[in-house]
């Protein structure tokens, strides 16, 4: 069994499960949410809402290294979870779990990803770390373009 390093966000958006869940799945949206690392589509589904089965191939720069990762919507219960599970990348393993729960507010979102490199305990150190953070705020920066859309969408304030 692969040792794991696990991330737990919870962010609140002012908006449907619908609305939120879509988005989250949305390749375009997260081009845009990324950004700032060149992310682009290199293979799979360029554009649109992902859906189960189906693959997307990223190519992105992260520490100066271009680094390609393929994922698979592996599970899929619209509009309460999805999962991408890495198909082909540098992790070891990793899997990113997305769960929408309607909330007086609107929605809470939770993401669940677990993550390990490999090199054994030299990676394990790297992912608690450097990767762990530096994930983290990939993440906390996406679902801020998440909950910004959203609330968008709804005519709310962002923030």
């Amino acid at each position: 069994m692969t040792k794991t390093t696990r991330i737990e966000l919870t962010t609140t958006i002012a908006a449907p499960v619908q609305v939120c869940f879509d988005l989250s799945r949305s390749i375009d949206l997260h081009l845009d949410s990324l950004g700032h690392t060149g992310e682009r589509v290199v293979a799979g589904r360029t554009s649109g809402l992902i859906e189960l089965g189906e693959e997307v191939t990223w190519r992105a720069r992260h520490f100066g290294c271009s680094h390609e990762h393929q994922a698979r919507i592996t599970a899929f219960d619209s509009p309460r979870h999805f999962r991408d599970s890495m198909v082909k990348g540098r992790f070891r393993h990793f899997e990113h779990d997305h769960f929408f729960a309607p909330i007086e507010q609107g929605t809470q979102m939770r993401d669940v990803l677990e993550f390990a490199s490999p090199c054994g305990a030299i990676g394990r150190l790297i992912d608690r770390l450097v990767l762990k953070r530096y994930l983290t705020r990939l993440l906390q920066r996406r679902n801020a373009v998440i909950r910004a859309a959203a609330q968008a969408i709804q005519g709310k304030p962002r923030g």
